[in-house]
C-alpha cells in the first residue's frame, strides 16, 4: 500500500516507519524536518520525505488537500491534537483514502473509576489534551459508523525507548528522580505510592498501528489501547528502578501540598496529571481483533531507555548488570 504518515520522525514513527517498509509497503513521510528519527535505520533511505507546517496549513486549510493529492490509500497520523485540525483532515480525505489510522493516548479517560480502563470506559477527561484526544476519539468513531471515511485510533501509553527521558516512578520527567534512586538519597512522594502509571515502549507502539493498517476491516471504525501488557504502581516502580543502581528506593510518603513545596512546579505539574489519572488500560480488545502482542514488559521500556540516556551522557548514572 502506499502509506502516509504525518509527523513520522516522532517516538512511534521511528519505529513504525521501518516496519512499513520492510512489509513492502510504499512510504511518505510528513514532517516539519526538524529532527532526525530517534535511531537511524536504512529503510529510511527508501521513503519521501517532505516539509509540510501542519499547524500553519490547517490555518490556510491546505493541508488535508495536500495529502489528499498524494494519493495514499493510508494516512496514519501522530500530530494531530485538536478536534477542529480532526475534522478538517476527515473532510479533505473522504472518499479519497480508504483508511485513517489516528494517535490517540489513554488520556482520552480521565482518573480511574476502575481497573483495568476499556476503551469504552465512562470516564471524565481533564486538561486541554486529554480531552481534545477524547473528543477526536468519538469523531473517529461517529464518521465510520455514519458510513464516511475508514478510521481508526490507537491509544498509547506513556511512550518509552532509546533517545528521550521517559517518565519517572513520579510521574514526571525530573532527572534528579534517577540520581535519587540511584544513590539511595531520600525521594519525596506524594500520596501513597498506590497510584497507577502505564507506559509502553515505542515499538509495541508501532507494532499496533501496523496491526491496524494491515488489518483493515477488524481495525474499521475502532479504538484501541497499545500499552504494555501490564502497569506499575509508582512504589513498586521506584523498587524495581532502584533495584537497577543495586539499591532499595528511600520513600518519603508526603501530602501533594509538601510535595509541591519540595519540587519544581513543572515537575510537580506533570506528577499531578500522571498520578491523578492514576490509568491502567486494557488491552485485550487490541489482543482479540488485531493480534497485539507487545515485547516490553513496562519496567523493561523505561529500562532500555534510562540505559541509552546514561551511555549518551544525560545521565549521570551506572546501571547494575542484574
Amino acid at each position: 500500500m502506499r502509506i502516509v504518515v504525518v509527523g513520522g520522525t516522532g517516538h512511534v514513527g521511528t519505529y513504525l516507519i521501518p516496519r512499513l517498509v520492510a512489509a513492502g509497503h510504499q512510504v511518505v513521510n510528513l514532517s516539519r524536518g526538524a529532527r532526525a528519527p530517534y535511531a537511524d535505520h536504512p529503510a529510511w533511505g527508501q521513503v519521501d520525505q517532505l516539509v509540510v507546517d501542519r499547524e500553519a496549513e490547517d490555518r490556510a486549510g491546505t493541508f488535508a488537500g495536500r495529502v489528499a493529492d498524494l494519493a495514499p490509500d493510508v494516512v496514519v497520523d501522530m500530530v494531530c491534537f485538536t478536534e477542529e485540525s480532526a475534522h478538517q483532515l476527515i473532510d479533505g480525505l473522504r472518499g479519497r483514502v480508504a483508511h485513517l489510522v489516528h494517535c490517540g493516548s489513554i488520556w482520552m479517560h480521565g482518573p480511574s473509576r476502575s481497573i483495568p480502563l476499556a476503551e469504552d470506559s465512562e470516564t471524565v477527561p481533564f486538561g486541554e489534551y486529554g480531552v481534545q484526544k477524547a473528543a477526536i476519539a468519538r469523531l473517529l468513531i461517529d464518521e465510520t459508523a455514519r458510513g464516511g471515511l475508514v478510521t481508526t485510533s490507537l491509544h498509547p501509553g506513556h511512550i518509552s525507548g532509546p533517545g528521550w527521558h521517559p517518565i519517572n516512578p513520579l510521574g514526571n520527567l525530573d532527572p534528579s528522580v534517577w540520581t535519587a534512586l540511584a544513590s539511595g538519597a531520600p525521594l519525596p512522594v506524594p500520596g501513597i505510592g498506590a497510584e497507577l502509571l502505564h507506559h509502553v515502549h515505542a515499538d509495541d507502539v508501532a507494532q499496533g498501528f501496523q496491526l491496524a493498517i494491515e488489518n483493515r476491516d477488524a481495525a474499521a471504525g475502532q479504538a484501541f489501547h497499545v500499552t504494555a501488557p501490564s502497569a506499575l504502581t509508582v512504589r513498586g516502580f521506584a523498587e524495581y528502578a532502584a533495584g537497577w543502581f543495586g539499591r532499595t528506593p528511600s520513600l518519603e510518603f508526603v501530602s501533594w501540598d509538601e510535595f509541591r513545596a519540595r519540587t519544581a512546579p513543572e515537575y510537580a505539574e506533570q506528577s499531578w496529571d500522571h498520578l491523578s489519572r492514576s490509568q491502567f488500560a486494557s488491552i485485550d480488545k487490541a489482543r482479540r481483533l488485531l493480534g497485539y502482542a507487545p515485547r516490553y514488559a513496562p519496567g523493561e521500556a523505561v529500562r532500555e531507555a534510562v540505559e541509552w540516556l546514561a551511555r549518551h551522557g544525560e545521565l549521570d548514572l551506572e546501571l547494575s548488570a542484574g
